[in-house]
Parts: C-alpha cells; structure tokens; sequence
C-alpha cells in the first residue's frame, strides 16, 4: 500500500519515447498484465485438477486462490510507492522476476504448501506489475488523448485476458496438465524482463514520496486475519479479533502519519468513496466465489472436463467484453449510480439463478446466469472506476483509483474464503453450492442498493 499513487503527482521525469518505440513499449506494458490476468482467470479451473495431483482439500484450495488475492491487495498500494522511488521500470522489472519466480515454485511445486507459496510470491509480483505498468504509460504518453488510448489498449488487455484464458486454460489443464497454467507465464514474463530495459525509459518521482510501513504492517494484518477467519474454522474469533484490533492500529497509523499516509484520513472519512468500495468489493465477492465453485462443481461432479469448463465460461466472459465500451455513454443517458446499480442487480440475478441450477449441473441455466453476471460486470465495472475518482479531487485521483482496485481484491478474498466454506459445510454439493451462491446473491443485492444510495452523494 501506499502513501500516494503514482497518478497523484505531476512531478514526473520526463520519458520521451518515439511513436514506434512507444507502441514497443504498449506491446511490453500489455504482456505485463496478460501474465497477471491470465493466470487470475484460468487457476479456478486447475484447482479440481490440484486437489487431486497433490491430495489438497477444500481449503487448501481455497488458499491457492486466496493466497494470490491477499499478497496483491494488500501490497497493491506500495506497489506504486516503489515504482515512485526506485524507478518505474524497475520495480516493473522486479514484478514481473518475482511473477516468473512464483509461477515457476507453483509450477514445479511437489506439494500443495510450496503450490501456496508460489501463489503468493505471483501476488506480490503482480501489486509491483500492475501499477508501475499504469505509471509508465502516464508518464510517456503525455498528450491526453494519446495517453486514453494507450490505457484504452492496456485496459483491453485485462477484457482479453478475461475471454482468452478460461479457453486456452481449459485446453491446457486437459491436454497438459495443470502445472502447465502456471508454467506458461514463465516465457512471457521473461520476455518482459528482457525486453523492458532495452525499450522503456526509467523515470522517478521521489519527491515528498515514502512507504508507510505502519500503515502497510497494520493493513497486511487486517486483510490476513479477515482470510483466515473466512477459511479456517477453528481460528475463526481470534482471527476476528486480531482483525479489529489492526483496523483500529491501522488509522491510529494514518492519523499520525499525516500527509505521508497510505490512505489520507480524509479519504477515510469520505462516505462517497467508500460506498464505491463496497460495491466492487460486493461485486468481486459474489464474482469471485462464482469462479472458484461453479467449475470445481462442473469438475467434480464429472457434468464439464477442463475445456467444457473453459468453453462453459466464455459466453460471461464475451458479454463483458462486448458491452464495456457502451457503460461510458450509458452513464451519461442514465446516471451512474442507475448504472451501477443495475449492473449489480444483473450480476446479483445471474447469481441467484445458478444457486438454482443444482450446482451447475442444469447447464442451461447455469449459462444463462454466467452471461446474466458477464452484463451486468460490463455496465459496472467501468463507472466504478469512474465514481471513486469522482468522489475525490483530482490530486487524489490516483489513490483513490488504488483503493477501488485494493477493494476488489479484498472482496475476491473474501467471496473465496466465506462462500468456499458455506459451500463446504453443506450436507450435500449441491446444498452447500446452492446455500453459497444464494449468500453471494444477496451480498451482491446489497451492493445494488448501496449504489443506489451514491445518488445523494
């Protein structure tokens, strides 16, 4: 986490780049999420194939999907700081080393704890990758409109990740194996790391920038202890308590920190913004247990193998990306709260009729619900971003972008941690899927109200 975003300064050195060099460097900045959002998109469908290599349960699975989440929500905030102080292409670089590093252990792991590990080393990879990437681009691109496209690309990048990997993934975990969803990372993020020095400039920002270690000690327990207690029973009350006590140690930290803080206080204090969050973390609750359980069920129960499942999830998936581009001039027509809010009533419906498709296997209704949730994540997940920007000024713009991201990967966290063990305390698979996508739905309800409440604000 961070005591300002990388977008928060106009301080930049200057990195000039020629038009040719610069779309080399959109090439190298693009590959750089793909490693990220393809290897977020096709691990729910290994995790079945996991569970029965390495003879994982439940939660150990879980913790395969959560222990990515964790290390990147909680370190995405620093992430930036670093790119500010030690050079954007650098801490580009070392994401994108500790990514290939973690999905090579995952890759290569001979049982499920080193699997975990290299999970949350790929986090941390990913919390450096992802801002100094978004950084780079504001800094080379310097005309605005030059500068929407690049980041138009880059953001793309995210939406073909999102109906690519599913497939490719599928296909691979059938005809490979799972190891090889991790191990397919490793080229491109060495090309990446051989490519960047030889393309991109270097270019800082240190002034009035340092790492609020208290504030990023305090959140890193906050976030650990709240997944804990979603996935480890027996720890649940003092998982809960040492998370309390963190959230309180944490704004004492703020508070003191003053102007150096990872969040300003008054960003705490902004009811705005922090309705935004709790949207896009309801929204990535519901989400994300989606895609941890509707393919382990489609697995486990012998309905989809690895390709059906990939397949299975591509109409969700080209409804995103189909209808993103329309959520800007829809806002304008229809408001952006109405937006959102609606988009979140479709995701909390495409919920509520898988918690009817008897844990997928009615696949009718399962895809009807997929392409249900693929909408309403298209009319919401662009004026989310929108919103939390809005709700600040614009010198704040880029810590509040960080916060909405953090948010979602704190919300992904949890809709794997509850709604994987609801689904685990079950009497039968189909009871417990049922009992957890009708929580997720409800979750997810929640936050269309909630963003109906944004109105006022």
């Amino acid at each position: 986490m961070m005591a300002a975003s990388p977008l928060d300064s106009d301080a930049m050195t200057n990195a000039h780049a020629a038009p040719t060099d610069r779309r080399v460097i959109l090439l190298i900045l693009c590959l750089a999420v793909l490693i990220a959002q393809v290897d977020t998109s096709v691990v729910n469908l290994a995790v079945h194939a996991i569970g029965v290599g390495l003879h994982a349960p439940l939660p150990a699975l879980q913790w395969v999907v959560d222990g990515y989440n964790l290390s990147y929500a909680a370190l995405l905030m620093t992430g930036g700081t670093l790119a500010d102080l030690l050079g954007r292409r650098r801490v580009l670089m070392a994401g994108a080393a500790v990514f290939v590093l973690g999905s090579l252990l995952a890759g290569l792991a001979p049982n499920i704890t080193a699997l975990i590990a290299g999970r949350v080393l790929a986090g941390i990879g990913a919390a450096m990758l992802l801002p100094a990437s978004l950084a780079l681009i504001r800094v080379i691109w310097a005309d605005p409109h030059e500068r929407a496209h690049a980041i138009g690309v880059w953001a793309g990048t995210n939406g073909a990740a999102l109906a690519i990997g599913p497939t490719l993934g599928g296909w691979l975990i059938q005809t490979v194996g799972w190891r090889s969803v991790f191990l397919l990372i490793v080229p491109i993020g060495l090309a990446v790391l051989l490519w960047a020095p030889r393309a991109i400039p270097e270019s800082r920002d240190a002034q009035g920038r340092r790492v609020d270690l208290p504030g990023q000690w305090f959140g890193g327990v906050l976030l650990a202890a709240l997944a804990v207690a979603a996935i480890v029973h027996r720890l649940l009350l003092p998982a809960v308590a040492v998370s309390l006590l963190a959230a309180l140690l944490f704004v004492r930290a703020e508070r003191r920190a003053g102007a150096g803080a990872m969040i300003p206080l008054p960003l705490l204090r902004n009811t705005r913004l922090a309705a935004v969050n709790g949207v896009a973390a309801a929204m990535t609750f519901g989400m994300y247990g989606v895609l941890f359980l509707l393919p382990l069920n489609w697995l486990r129960g012998g309905v989809l193998d690895a390709t059906g499942a990939g397949l299975a999830l591509l109409p969700m998936s080209l409804a995103f990306v189909a209808l993103s581009h329309r959520s800007g001039p829809w806002s304008k027509r229809y408001g952006t709260h109405r937006l959102i809010a609606g988009g979140m009533a479709l995701i909390g419906a495409g919920i509520a009729v898988l918690a009817c498709s008897h844990a997928g296997q009615n696949l009718w209704l399962a895809e009807a619900g997929l392409l249900l949730t693929g909408v309403g994540m298209a009319l919401n997940t662009g004026p989310v971003l929108a919103s939390a920007v809005a709700a600040v000024e614009p010198a704040r713009a880029g810590t509040a972008s960080a916060m909405i991201n953090t948010a979602r990967m704190i919300g992904a966290t949890l809709g794997v941690g509850v709604l994987g063990s609801v689904f685990a305390a079950g009497a039968t698979m189909t009871t417990g899927f049922t009992v957890a996508m009708a929580l997720g739905a409800v979750v997810v309800f929640a936050g269309a109200l909630l963003a109906m409440s944004m109105r006022a604000g």
